[in-house]
Order: structure tokens, then C-alpha cells, then sequence
């Protein structure tokens, strides 16, 4: 088969396209024909050396890549919940070597969810890491309810754009921080207010939050700890929650915590579930061939991208 492997870390022109055996299945994995794959800036950094590239390069050969969908074709020994021809997605062995930019992919059935049969791949491929990490923040982390009011930094990005929805469909009321030009892009996903990051310090136009999904890091978490009310919660998915930021919390009994997003089919048929509903969307607005991958990475690194970038394998 075919798979974009990574010699050593640097540019994404490191990213070679090679011919390599088809993964083995070990124990309750099932084999994959991938048809699609998204790109997020994890993988970017990762390719970079930074992330998860020490971890990865002790099992080469080194292959990126954790968003898959496509069509099962075998399933491996105590696989329950497939059969060969089912339509999966899911984010497979995160935090860990996914192996994903690959024409087949080897992964734990508890990592998957049967595919939506009115969802593309490309949809689906994109609603895996970013909708993910997005569900277990604000729904497992943070236990959002009705009502509470909550904020989503870089809201039209990949992340902030399935947080946006989410949050909408358990009825809350939702800002969102983004450049002016995505304003009406976030009306569109559900926002009640837009704040324009560029012309507004987000602590001088936004008060008495309960939850806050940061993705840009300290600076930005300590900020938004003044838009919190006295008991709220911040989880920053960029390690921006230092000890210091904690201790500065602690004291209005603000929980300020870190997340890394980890595999899981249960959440993942949460999402499926949603996606079917279309009370969540796939907004995907680019889309790379497989042998144009490395620029799917360039596209990830202009940190301009309005949703998700995708890449069709088959």
C-alpha cells in the first residue's frame, strides 16, 4: 500500500509517499480502506519534531495522521461491533502512533463509530480529533448545561467550530471569539455573540462566563480567567493552565485545568449521533489529493483555516 511516512522530523516537504505492507491486526482491530483523512495542527507539529514525534520515532516507520473514515475490510480476532463493508470514522490510537495517512489502517474497534449513511467521508473524516476534543471538553470536562453561558476562543477554526454547535445544541448561550470576516460565519453555527479578537480584548467586552474552551495558551488563559464568573471553569486544550494560572484561580474557586483530547468510540457515536441529526456540521474548506498531502500541512500552518482541512486517499 501506499502511506505518507516521515524519515526524520522537519518541513512538510519530509513527507514522502512510499509503498510499505499493509498494517497486521492485533487483538479487537479491525482493518480499514481509508477513503479519507483530515489534517490538524498536531500533526503539523508533530512532522515539525515537536507533540508527539520523540514518542513516535521509537516505533518507525514513522507515519502521521489520527482522522480517518472509510470501509472496513477485515476484522481481526474479538471484534464485536463490525463486519467487513461497515463505513467507520473515528480518531484511532490518539495520544499514540495513528499511522493514518496511509491507504489502509489498522485500529481498535473501540476507537470507531459506524459512519452516518448521510454524512460523506470527508464530513466525517473532519468530525473526529477537532469534534472530539470539542465533545469531551465542554460535555466531560466541563459538564455544560442548559442556560450557562460560554465562551470559545478561535471559534471559526477546527476545534472552535464543532465547540460552537456543540454548545448550541445543549442550549447554551454561546460567544465566539474570531476575526471580524468569520462574524457571520459563527452567526451561521450558532453563536449569540461574536468578538472580534483584533479590535476588542476579549476581558473588556465579555463578563460573567461559566465555561471558557481555550486553544491559544497561557497569555489567553489568564485573560479570560476576567471573564469568568466566580466558580466557572477554563479548560485550555494548548497547556495554557499553568501552576500559576491554577493558583490565580483558586482563588475565586475557578477551575482552571488542561485537556488532551484521547481515542474513543463511545464519544465518537455521540458525535456520529449528531451528525445524523445534523445538529452537527462538518464545515471543510479544503480538500487536498492524497498525493498533495504535504500541502494539506502548509494550508494547516497558515493558522487560517476557516473549519477543516481533509484529505480524499480513495
Amino acid at each position: 500500500m501506499k502511506a505518507f511516512v516521515l524519515n526524520e522530523a522537519g518541513p512538510a516537504s519530509n513527507l514522502t509517499l512510499q509503498d510499505i505492507d499493509k498494517p497486521g491486526m492485533q487483538q479487537g482491530e479491525v482493518l480499514i480502506k481509508v477513503r479519507a483523512i483530515s489534517i490538524n495542527p498536531v500533526d503539523t507539529k508533530t512532522r515539525e519534531g515537536k507533540a508527539l514525534y520523540e514518542q513516535l520515532k521509537e516505533n518507525p516507520p514513522v507515519i502521521l495522521g489520527w482522522d480517518i473514515s472509510g470501509v472496513v475490510v477485515e476484522v481481526g480476532e474479538g471484534v464485536e461491533y463490525f463486519k467487513p463493508g461497515d463505513e467507520v470514522f473515528g480518531m484511532v490510537n490518539f495520544p499514540g502512533h495513528g499511522k493514518a495517512y496511509a491507504e489502509y489502517v489498522a485500529a481498535p474497534e473501540k476507537h470507531l463509530a459506524h459512519k452516518p449513511a448521510n454524512v460523506s467521508h470527508h464530513d466525517a473524516a473532519a468530525a473526529t480529533l477537532a469534534a472530539l476534543t470539542a465533545w469531551q471538553v465542554l460535555v466531560n470536562e466541563a459538564g455544560i448545561k442548559a442556560g450557562q453561558r460560554v465562551l470559545i476562543h478561535a471559534a471559526a477554526g477546527g476545534v472552535g467550530h464543532y465547540a460552537v454547535q456543540i454548545a448550541r445544541y445543549f442550549n447554551a448561550t454561546v460567544i465566539g471569539t474570531a476575526s471580524e470576516a468569520n462574524h457571520e460565519f459563527l452567526k451561521n453555527l450558532g453563536t449569540d455573540e461574536e468578538v472580534d479578537y483584533k479590535k476588542y480584548q476579549v476581558e473588556d467586552v465579555v463578563s460573567d462566563v461559566d465555561i471558557v474552551l481555550d486553544s491559544l495558551g497561557e497569555e489567553n488563559v489568564r485573560k479570560s480567567l476576567a471573564c469568568l464568573k466566580d466558580g466557572g471553569t477554563i479548560v485550555s486544550i494548548l497547556g495554557g493552565a499553568t501552576e500559576a494560572v491554577q493558583e490565580k484561580a483558586r482563588k475565586r474557586n475557578i477551575t482552571a485545568k488542561n485537556y488532551l483530547v484521547h481515542s474513543s468510540g463511545e464519544d465518537q457515536a455521540k458525535l456520529a449521533d449528531l451528525l445524523a441529526e445534523e445538529k452537527l456540521r462538518s464545515h471543510v474548506s479544503h480538500v487536498f489529493s492524497f498525493e498533495d498531502l504535504p500541502k494539506a500541512h502548509e494550508q494547516v500552518e497558515t493558522h487560517k483555516t476557516k473549519g477543516k482541512v481533509v484529505v480524499t486517499v480513495s
